[in-house]
């Protein structure tokens, strides 16, 4: 190896000394900001490249700059990314995270209300209230004043308001429903099905074009049965396999291998004991990341 070689990987690895603690941190932000595992891991990529040629003497509080980073780098892929969502096949869902190490309140519904906010307005809110960071240092990574940036947050807060739950659903009594869930539609015993759905359930499948999914929401307990009942034909005719109960993106709910070899996951959000919304991803560009 040549010297300049030698120099550059041991300057690679005194970066990543200080870098890897961070990068859990840094990929929830991105994450959160995107929606997406592998758009997110990109980002954080991008952010240790920058770091790499940072003079890293001068910077005294790495986590907030590479914090600062990464949210600048969300933001300028948010553009591209807006006009994607706007030509996605059938309904658009987060990347589906199963059994985060870290937990937060950010559930699946709740990053469905923030697609509803601008860039920043989502930065604002993401920062402050779900990752604790002061409204000056907020201010400072979306370059707005702090006033701004407060009224940027509250903004956000009320948007939201509606998808943060009311009530903590205990973890094993979502999972017990979650099970239930699995084995009534399996099945195809829709009286137990009908007896975990609350009356205005909703139902959203995210295919993206590339599986068979819903092109828009199903909604109401008569039309998620009637489109259960015809599923239970298919799963007893093709099997469906479940791999995994556990929490999805916040949520109750279990990942399934179908007849097509591929995964599936089934994000169940709950308030008062019933299903209120049925969230299942099929699309596998979204699932790579789990196998």
């Amino acid at each position: 190896m040549t010297p300049e070689g030698i120099r550059s990987g041991h300057d690679a690895a005194d970066a990543a000394v200080s870098f890897d603690p961070l990068r859990p941190l840094l990929t929830r932000v991105a994450y959160r900001m995107l929606g997406s595992v592998a758009d997110a891991e990109d980002v954080v990529q991008d952010a240790f490249i920058r770091w790499l040629g940072t003079d890293r003497g001068a910077v005294r509080e790495p986590a907030a700059f590479l914090r600062r980073t990464v949210t600048r780098l969300c933001l300028d892929q948010l553009k591209s990314a807006r006009h994607q969502r706007e030509t996605y096949v059938g309904p658009w869902l987060p990347d589906p995270l199963v059994e985060e190490e870290e937990e937060d309140d950010v559930t699946l519904p709740l990053m469905l209300a923030l697609e509803r906010l601008s860039p920043l307005e989502r930065a604002a809110f993401l920062l402050h209230d779900v990752f604790g960071v002061e409204f000056d240092e907020v201010a400072r990574t979306i370059d707005r004043d702090p006033a701004a940036t407060r009224q940027l947050a509250a903004r956000a807060r009320t948007h939201v308001r509606e998808a943060r739950p009311r009530y903590k659903l205990e973890k094993e009594h979502g999972l017990e429903i979650a099970n239930a869930f699995f084995a009534a539609s399996r099945s195809g015993d829709m009286g137990a099905l009908g007896a975990l759905l609350a009356a205005d359930v909703g139902m959203w499948a995210d295919g993206g074009g590339k599986r068979p999914a819903a092109m828009g929401p199903i909604l109401g307990q008569d039309i998620v049965l009637k489109l259960h009942r015809s599923l239970a034909v298919l799963f007893g005719k093709y099997g469906s396999t479940l791999v995994h109960t556990g929490m999805i993106n916040g949520l109750p709910g279990f990942v399934t291998r179908e007849a097509d070899g591929e995964f599936q996951t089934t994000a169940l959000e709950i308030e008062d004991g019933k299903v209120t919304g049925i969230y299942v991803m099929r699309n596998p560009d979204k699932l790579r990341h789990m196998h």
